[in-house]
C-alpha cells in the first residue's frame, strides 16, 4: 500500500494550517515513515483506514523492544496520533485508531536553575578586550533578560529590535512571533556591540539583517553558543550541569520567584500550554521553604 499520498497531505496540513517548522514537518513524517516501515517488514498491506488499536500497539510493542528511550517512544506516537486526526478530518478514517493508545510515561529532567549572582559571575568572565567578547556579553545578557531560546537569540534581527520602547520582535517555534520586553543590560549591551563592533564587519549575503554576527559576517550556530557557554562555565567553576536553555530556565524560574504571574511568564517564554510554564519554571524547595517560613502563620510564631 502506497502512503506516499497521505503523507503528502499531512504535510501540507502541518506547513499551512498548524504552521510547524520544517524541522518540526521532518519529524512528523518520519514518525510515520517508522509505521509505515514496520507494515512492510511485516507484510502487511494497510492503508490508514484500515489501521486498527491492536495493529498500533503491536507497533509501539516492536519500537519498545529496540530498547528506545521514553521520550522518542513517546515523540513518535505524538506523531502517529496527529497524523490519525489528521486522516479522521480529512475523511480518510472514520474511526481513529490512537484514541486509546497509551503514551509512555517519561520524566522531563530540568536543567539546573543558574542564581543571578552565578549568571553575573559568568557574564563577568567574558572577555571583553576581543571582538567577540561584545558579542558574548551581548548574546547572555538577551538570553538572561528575555528568556529566548538558542535558536531565537542567534536568528534576532536588528529589524525586530524596539529598543527605545524597550522590545524585541522574537521568531520563535512554528514561526510564531511575540514580542517580548528586554532588560537595560541586554538593551545597553546590544546598542554597543551593533554601534562599535558589528558595524566594522562586513555581513554575508542573507545576513544583513541577522544581529549577531561571526568573524566571517554569517549568523552563529547553535553549537558556538554552547562552546561559549561551556568556556564560562569552566572559567568560573560553577559545578552544575548547564547548558544555554539553563539560562531561559533561570529567567523563568527567577520571574516566578519573585511572584511573576505564570500567565504572563507564559507569553514571554511563548508556550502554547501553561503546563509547560509550570514545568520549566520549577520552584526549588529553598525557595518555597522560605515561603512558607515567611508567609504561613504557624511558622511565624517561632
Amino acid at each position: 500500500m502506497n502512503w506516499a499520498i497521505y503523507k503528502k497531505g499531512f504535510k501540507a496540513f502541518l506547513q499551512l494550517e498548524k504552521s510547524l517548522s520544517a524541522h518540526s514537518v521532518e519529524a512528523y513524517l518520519r514518525d510515520i515513515d517508522k509505521l509505515t516501515n514496520y507494515f512492510e517488514s511485516i507484510g502487511k498491506e494497510v492503508g490508514p483506514a484500515d489501521v486498527t488499536l491492536p495493529d498500533l500497539q503491536k507497533f509501539i510493542q516492536c519500537i519498545g523492544e529496540m530498547e528506545m528511550a521514553a521520550t522518542s517512544q513517546a515523540r513518535i506516537i505524538s506523531g502517529i496520533k496527529s497524523f490519525f486526526k489528521y486522516c479522521v478530518l480529512e475523511q480518510i478514517c472514520t474511526l481513529n485508531p490512537t484514541t486509546l493508545l497509551p503514551t509512555p510515561k517519561t520524566r522531563r529532567k530540568l536543567p539546573d536553575v543558574l542564581s543571578f549572582e552565578e549568571i553575573e559571575d559568568m557574564i563577568g568572565h567574558i572577555d571583553l578586550s576581543k571582538p567577540e567578547g561584545g558579542r558574548n556579553k551581548a548574546i547572555l545578557e538577551t538570553m538572561y533578560s528575555s528568556g529566548l531560546r538558542v535558536t531565537e537569540a542567534i536568528n534576532l534581527k536588528i529589524s525586530c529590535l524596539y529598543l527605545d520602547v524597550g522590545f524585541i520582535r522574537v521568531i520563535g517555534k512554528g514561526d510564531k512571533e511575540r514580542l517580548v520586553p528586554i532588560g537595560s543590560d541586554a538593551i545597553k549591551y546590544i546598542k554597543l556591540y551593533k554601534d562599535t563592533i558589528r558595524l566594522h564587519q562586513t555581513p554575508a549575503k542573507d545576513c544583513e539583517d541577522i544581529l549577531f554576527l561571526n568573524n566571517r559576517g554569517k549568523g552563529l550556530s547553535r553549537v558556538m553558543i554552547f562552546y561559549i557557554i561551556k568556556d564560562l562555565i569552566l572559567k568560573t567553576g560553577i559545578k552544575k550541569s548547564i547548558s544555554p536553555h539553563s539560562f531561559r530556565h533561570s529567567f523563568a524560574t527567577h520571574l516566578v520567584e519573585g511572584g511573576a504571574d505564570l500567565r504572563a511568564v507564559q507569553e514571554m517564554l511563548g508556550h502554547e500550554s501553561i503546563t509547560t510554564t509550570e514545568i520549566y519554571t520549577h520552584i526549588n524547595r529553598e525557595f518555597l521553604r522560605d515561603t512558607l517560613d515567611r508567609f504561613h502563620p504557624a511558622f511565624q510564631k517561632k
